[in-house]
């Protein structure tokens, strides 16, 4: 494994950590989840450019329009949330009481 490969997986990891264990704040784990999607998309868009497919150029494209989306709809979400309930914090939400 390259030293890049490494840290691009560990970027994830990383992320995908901090979603799973800091989960005290909606901000947060908006935050890991862009961090993950960024670090997906610089290593697609260097997989393109190692191996040269150039049918696959528009892939990091395409996932970082979505990657945008999820964003969108995550602040919207926090928006939302910080409304009704005063806080974003996830211990203070209930899916039960919707």
């Amino acid at each position: 494994m390259t030293p890049m490969h490494f840290s691009f997986t560990t970027a994830f990891i990383l992320g995908l950590m901090g979603v799973a264990f800091h989960r005290t704040h909606l901000l947060s784990a908006l935050l890991c989840l862009e961090g993950m999607m960024l670090s997906l998309f610089i290593a697609l868009s260097l997989w393109s450019l190692q191996m040269g497919v150039t049918n696959f150029t528009p892939a990091p494209m395409m996932l970082l329009a979505f990657s945008a989306c999820e964003a969108s709809a995550g602040l919207a979400l926090l928006v939302a949330t910080a409304r009704t309930h005063g806080t974003d914090r996830l211990q203070n939400l209930n899916l039960l009481q919707c």
